[in-house]
């Protein structure tokens, strides 16, 4: 058994399940020194139908190869799990507010109000015509789809305290390193690129003003090289890898090359989105991130 003295140092273990790998970290209650951190990978070719035990057996992977203190987790939902919307209400506050976002909200959801756990956070007032509104982020989830991922963590023998979301975990990390006022004040673009999917947030210090997923990730970086230098999906995607991990002076330039070739059509499209989110912003805001 765990003394309850190292328990009472460690704060609860962060669990990301995504779409090809566990990723888990935590940190001592403090959150000033790391206790344990990994990724553990799914096999290639994981199916649907497998995904839940891949899931599962990374778990215990992770608790037997790290030394993680205790069983308590906070879960992140990414995009796989969200629907988020950008959406505008009357301005009010408390119980009023939640009524105008969630008569807002039925209305682009994918499934009903009630089978869904919906939670916002307020961006900003915008002027739209004579009226001035309240810029809203709403975060939804089927409540099935949550619960498997509750049911995951049980599985594994782990009990889970919160549930967060990718977007604010972004911005929180990000807003780790601020120690003056005007790390604060200013405004800034996070971008995650994920396997399938890229998050894009824009903050102004740990307030959230925008959030969107683009349907733009690793993986369309992998088949952009595996086509162009006719290999098999997994070859490219440890090419893009190795060659990115390696320090400059032991990089094959002719290999940087041909992988560079490969993916500028990939990565001007997403540049092209995420300019499009600054203008959003810059619009809308009348700032700069």
């Amino acid at each position: 058994m765990l003394p309850f003295f190292n328990l009472r140092r460690a704060g609860p273990i962060g669990v990301d399940l995504g779409s090809r790998s566990v990723k888990m970290v935590q940190f001592s209650a403090n959150r000033e020194k790391l206790i344990a951190a990994g990724r553990w990978e799914f096999p290639a070719a994981t199916s649907p139908e497998q995904h839940a035990e891949h899931v599962a057996e990374a778990i215990q992977r992770g608790l037997t190869e790290r030394k993680f203190v205790g069983r308590d987790v906070v879960l992140c939902l990414g995009d796989k799990e969200l629907v988020l919307q950008n959406i505008r209400v009357p301005k009010s506050d408390g119980m009023e507010l939640d009524r105008h976002v969630a008569q807002e909200a039925a209305g682009r959801v994918p499934f009903g109000v009630e089978e869904a756990e919906i939670r916002y956070v307020e961006a900003a007032d915008v002027r739209q015509g004579d009226a001035v509104l309240r810029e809203v982020i709403v975060f939804a989830c089927h409540r099935p789809v949550l619960q498997k991922s509750l049911d995951l963590a049980t599985k594994s023998h782990l009990n889970p305290l919160a549930v967060d979301v990718e977007p604010a975990a972004l911005v929180r990390s990000y807003a780790a390193q601020f120690r003056r006022q005007a790390d604060f004040d200013g405004r800034a673009l996070v971008i995650h690129i994920g396997h399938q999917r890229t998050a894009v947030v824009i903050t102004q210090g740990v307030d959230m003003l925008f959030v969107k997923y683009i349907d733009i990730g690793g993986g369309h970086l992998d088949s952009a090289v595996a086509s162009h230098l006719r290999m098999e999906a997994k070859e490219a995607a440890d090419l893009r890898r190795h060659s990115g991990d390696r320090r400059a002076d032991l990089q094959d330039p002719e290999v940087m090359r041909s992988v560079s070739e490969a993916t500028r059509g990939v990565i001007e499209r997403l540049g092209s989105e995420l300019a499009l989110c600054i203008r959003y912003h810059s619009v809308t805001f009348r700032g700069q991130p």
